[in-house]
């Protein structure tokens, strides 16, 4: 292959990230992933290592041992849960209520293991009720897999309930916390979770590539006992451990990304020093300033507001306006992005996030002004005028 000119440096358009992951990346944590790079066993490398491994267990509010990083996006942190977790001849019960939840049963069925299905409507919560009525009618069920803050709608499940379901039944828990890690009330050893997994491009700030996982000592019992060999060489925990275990001496088993752990450990830093809780408090602030300035346009929401994610904001397009045409030209006009539905809801709804670094005032302001102004000039059924000014009256400004 010929190219028909030398390539210049690639030099990215300022976006503000608004959409469903990636969220903008706080710049210091741009900033310390341009720091030099040292070997992944260099012993300062290792040191931050286990820094990041106690802030992570911060994040996650749990004492596991078992708590770190994959090297891979959050697809891969659940990949990793399933196949360690899950053996040929298995039945797990898998709950969707959106995309998420479907990806979790074709990682069952790669297993080669068997999924019983608990299905509840896009856009509102698992159901409890059905989930205790699977777990009664399959006790040979060994696994609870169901997703805590689902991407594709903006729905918050019950994991607290779900999870005491399980523990009853005796079955292990393997949880999608992708989008709630950092953003929402998250407690893994309180509510007894067994395997959690998140990623890093959502409501930590930091840039995609990366995925803490979580698993308890429950967890890891099943895996020492395993009958059959984990069927991914690269996330066995078995091995992944000999890198990521504890101690000065680690086991070499991949080259880690070096810099991309420079940022997530920056960011995880800046977790630390706003304290969990209050960044909970913030996506919530923040979630319903937006709430009342897209309300007051006259747009609705997917999802019942006691279900809601606050960093993940689902409304259905106005009748006659069309979805692309609109995203298409707050990302040209504005350099805004937000994000557009999936499957179901594919061309029926936005997807307006407010994660991490990107869940601030004037993202809100902002996002409501530009989404308005374009919003008038299709001639959309809105109210006009009034966005702004009812976001501004939620914060207490108005």
């Amino acid at each position: 292959m010929t190219l028909d000119k030398t390539p210049a440096s690639f030099q990215p358009p300022v976006r503000t990230l608004m959409g469903p992951g990636p969220s903008d990346v706080h710049p210091r944590v741009l900033q310390a992933m341009a720091r030099p790079t040292i070997g992944h066993l260099d012993p300062a490398f290792i040191d931050m290592m286990d820094e990041i491994k106690q802030m992570l267990q911060y994040a996650f509010r749990t004492d596991n041992a078992m708590t770190m990083p994959i090297s891979a996006p959050g697809s891969a942190g659940m990949e990793a849960t399933f196949v360690n977790l899950v053996q040929p001849g298995d039945t797990v019960i898998v709950c969707q209520n959106g995309v998420f939840g479907g990806r979790m049963k074709e990682n069952v069925l790669r297993c080669g293991a068997t999924p019983v299905m608990v299905e509840d409507p896009w856009g509102r919560a698992v159901d409890v009720d059905k989930v205790e009525q699977a777990l009664k009618a399959h006790p040979e069920a060994s696994v609870l897999a169901f997703v805590h803050a689902e991407t594709s709608t903006g729905a918050r499940s019950d994991a607290e309930a779900l999870c005491k379901l399980a523990q009853a039944h005796g079955c292990l828990t393997i949880v999608d916390a992708v989008t709630s890690l950092g953003g929402s009330e998250l407690e893994v050893d309180a509510w007894g979770i067994d395997a959690i997994y998140s990623g890093s491009q959502k409501c930590l700030s930091v840039a995609p590539g990366l995925s803490p996982v979580s698993f308890s000592e429950r967890a890891l019992e099943k895996v020492r006992n395993r009958k059959h060999p984990v069927q991914s060489w690269f996330l066995d925990l078995n091995l992944v451990m000999g890198y990521w275990g504890a101690g000065a001496k680690r086991a070499y088993h991949h080259t880690a990304p070096v810099n991309a752990l420079y940022g997530l450990h920056e960011g995880l830093v800046m977790l630390m020093e706003e304290g969990i809780e209050n960044a909970w408090a913030r996506h919530q602030r923040n979630h319903q300033a937006l709430k009342a300035g897209l309300e007051a346009m006259g747009l609705r929401f997917v999802v019942p507001e006691d279900e809601r994610l606050p960093q993940l904001n689902a409304v259905h397009i106005p009748e006659g306006v069309d979805d692309a045409a609109v995203r298409g030209r707050l990302l040209r006009e504005f350099n805004l992005e937000i994000g557009a539905g999936l499957g179901d809801l594919a061309g029926k709804v936005w997807r307006i996030g407010l994660m991490g670094y990107a869940s601030r005032r004037s993202n809100v302001l902002f996002c409501l002004s530009a989404l308005e102004s374009i919003l008038v000039e299709m001639q959309a059924p809105i109210e006009k005028g009034v966005a702004v000014s009812a976001a501004m009256a939620a914060l207490g400004e108005g």
